[in-house]
């Protein structure tokens, strides 16, 4: 295969796990709606944080009731995790100049995924942005969705939407942790954590907590 034919896959690629992992956004502007946000405030989230598993934990703590340092946070540790990808993806992407801060809120599990697992420098990059437009267009699309249907509920925790949150996190972690038992032995570690200081400290804090428990295992 040459390098145009290379490209080609790499963008049909992208494009269908951006639309695919992108309409998930409808759970998290539910989700952050019922946590207790306007649909403003969870439609600039989705503009600016753009990490799922982020999004979906600070919601989350919100909406129990948690203290917004904590939430924030934790979700901050939950997308640390990007800056690792980040040098990985440095040398291959090769972006340069202001775009690099353009390519910095693109660089998340699903373009990273899409990028190393093309086999050329080019395709990675035609992959990469493809990825990214798609998926960053879909989920924000799908949010305003989301996030302005439910607006329209008396109570959506009548419809049982407070569960939402909690069960699109779940997906989109599960396939990671499907993926070895060394990923299964650190959610365990982050679960185990998490419910032991629960009981003790303020809604926010246990998932902060289990967070930084993940990061000293993985970093030893």
């Amino acid at each position: 295969m040459d390098q145009t034919t290379h490209r080609s896959a790499a963008v049909r690629d992208g494009l269908g796990m951006g639309l695919a992992v992108g309409l998930s956004g409808v759970a998290f502007g539910a989700a952050a709606v019922t946590a207790g946000l306007s649909v403003p405030q969870a439609c600039v989230l989705s503009l600016l944080a753009f990490t799922g598993a982020s999004q979906f934990a600070l919601t989350g703590a919100v909406g129990a009731g948690g203290d917004l340092v904590a939430a924030t946070a934790g979700a901050l540790l939950l997308g640390s995790r990007n800056t690792l990808y980040g040098l990985r993806l440095a040398d291959l992407l090769r972006v340069r100049g202001v775009r690099r801060l353009v390519a910095a809120q693109g660089v998340i599990d699903e373009t990273t995924a899409v990028s190393l697992a093309q086999p050329d420098p080019a395709a990675a990059r035609a992959g990469f942005v493809a990825t990214f437009a798609s998926l960053y267009v879909t989920w924000n699309l799908t949010t305003l969705a989301g996030a302005f249907g439910t607006s329209f509920l008396g109570d959506p925790g009548v419809l049982g939407l407070d569960a939402v949150g909690p069960a699109a996190f779940l997906a989109i972690l599960w396939p990671r942790l499907a993926s070895g038992p060394e990923l299964r032995r650190l959610a365990a570690v982050a679960v185990a954590v998490a419910l032991c200081a629960t009981p003790f400290l303020p809604p926010g804090v246990p998932v902060l907590l289990s967070a930084a428990a993940v990061l000293v295992v993985m970093a030893r």
